[in-house]
């Protein structure tokens, strides 16, 4: 797959992928969803890769929102179906990713920026960076999973008052309703994420991922079904080779090394 819209790099343990559109903004049409699909899978599969940092190229934007000029140009419901199709399974892929993925929100993360972003695990964001979902003021709504997941991270009032204003929101607020992380000097944005992923990177991805499926799949479920479903979990984490070696190790007084089984 040609990848012109999106780069990847390797650093140790962790996977980078960049949205490398910055005269659009960082915008999302339909090849630049495919080439992120391509970059997550290519991860996915790199067993050396234990953490993902998804930014966008320039100065200006994470990712300023889907194209609109892309989106004005399509015509007929079967048209439009094509790009909320792509976009929604990219967009699960990433959710669903086994593997911690931490968003570094270097710029505007507005519409499709800022869905992305809910979709991912950990956000750090720029201080002069804005957010918010303004489709409404186009005559759209958030179509990306954004409706969604954003009512299931943030107050529902709060929710609301973003999608029907179309307001932006700086950094601070964004930390404050709970969107992101935490806010970050530019200049200090990249370090704080890669020392972060560093840090996760050398715990047990056998225990990270499990992780996360308990997290994201007990969301969805009754209390009750939750916790069997974490004892089911802990179950398996116990009899792994990586829980022996944390333990072995704590005894030892040394740092673990966890090979994920």
């Amino acid at each position: 797959m040609n990848m012109e819209n999106v780069t990847t790099k390797v650093e140790g343990p962790l996977g980078v992928i960049t949205i490398n559109r910055p005269q659009q903004l960082n915008a999302l049409d339909v090849p630049t969803l495919e080439q992120l699909e391509a970059a997550l899978a290519e991860f996915e599969r790199n067993n050396e890769v234990r953490v993902i940092l998804v930014t966008g190229a320039g100065d200006k934007a994470f990712v300023a929102g889907g194209d609109i000029a892309d989106l004005n140009s399509r015509k007929g419901l079967a048209h439009y179906n094509e790009f909320a199709e792509v976009v929604h399974r990219v967009f699960r892929r990433f959710e669903e990713c086994d593997k911690p993925t931490i968003g570094v929100i270097n710029g505007w993360a507005l519409g499709g920026g800022t869905e992305l972003l809910l979709a991912l695990d950990i956000r750090l964001v720029a201080e002069e960076a804005k957010l918010g979902l303004p489709e409404i003021t186009l005559g759209l709504f958030p179509g990306a999973g954004g409706t969604q997941r954003i009512i299931r991270q943030i107050p529902l009032c709060r929710a609301k008052e973003l999608m029907f204003t179309g307001d932006h929101i700086t950094a601070g607020e964004a930390v404050s309703l709970g969107l992101c992380n935490r806010a970050v000097p530019r200049d200090q944005l990249w370090n704080e994420a890669t020392e972060l992923a560093r840090r996760i990177a050398t715990k047990s991805p056998l225990v990270l991922k499990l992780l996360k499926r308990n997290l994201r799949h007990g969301s969805e479920m009754p209390l009750g079904a939750a916790l069997a479903h974490e004892q089911a979990m802990i179950g398996l984490v116990l009899d792994s080779n990586d829980a022996h070696e944390g333990c072995e190790a704590f005894l030892d007084k040394r740092a673990p090394s966890f090979k994920g089984n």
